[in-house]
């Protein structure tokens, strides 16, 4: 059997390896797929953990902040019981938009953000969440702590993005964004995701 020693030097599973932060749900760890630059859907390949090309946008559209999930979330029972148009959530990491003033156009990175609120939205008949956050320490979106301290019209704009991104012409989109949530809803998210992945995977030694 090979020394464990050896296999700890590789990178972790982003979905699995790492931790939900230091002080989640306030504070959470988002690994970044999506920049605001980028006209193609990347995803996480679940098995092996690396990025992969999921589509091209078919429209123009691109998303208005940083997108990605939080680590060792999972929407599961948990996360469907908070949306009652529905019996299950998308068994997807838990999404997550975050905010920054200065342009960050790399994917694969980690950034620690604040959650101020989120979008609850059904996607072909599961919930599918999206937690929106700021950048921890951002000099422009630090100060804010609620979805309320967020500009509506950026609001707007990321329910547009995400009420269109995945339509094709001639034809209705699968994604209804039923409300937009404060922080409290948010966190409550936060953590049915977390209980909802303690449950499908256990507790999962992780780093960072």
């Amino acid at each position: 059997m090979a020394d464990r020693t050896v296999f700890e030097q590789y990178r972790p599973h982003p979905w699995h390896g790492l931790a939900p932060g230091n002080d989640p749900p306030h504070i959470v760890q988002a690994y970044i797929e999506i920049t605001p630059f980028d006209s193609v859907k990347y995803e996480i390949d679940k098995v092996t953990g690396y990025l992969r090309v999921d589509r091209p946008q078919r429209s123009s559209s691109q998303s208005p902040a940083l997108y990605g999930f939080i680590p060792r979330t999972y929407c599961g029972p948990q996360v469907a019981a908070l949306s009652p148009e529905v019996t299950q959530a998308d068994g997807d990491p838990l999404d997550i938009c975050v905010l920054s003033e200065r342009p960050i156009n790399r994917s694969e990175v980690l950034v620690d953000a604040v959650v101020v609120g989120g979008l609850r939205a059904i996607d072909g008949g599961v919930a599918d969440d999206k937690i929106i956050a700021v950048l921890y320490n951002d000099n422009i979106w630090g100060a804010a702590d609620d979805i309320t301290d967020i500009p509506q019209r950026f609001v707007e704009r990321l329910q547009h993005y995400f009420s269109t991104y995945k339509m094709v012409p001639g034809h209705p989109s699968t994604m209804v964004i039923k409300e937009v949530y404060g922080v409290a809803h948010a966190q409550q998210v936060v953590r049915a995701a977390m209980d909802d992945y303690a449950a499908k995977f256990g507790q999962v030694d992780c780093k960072g």
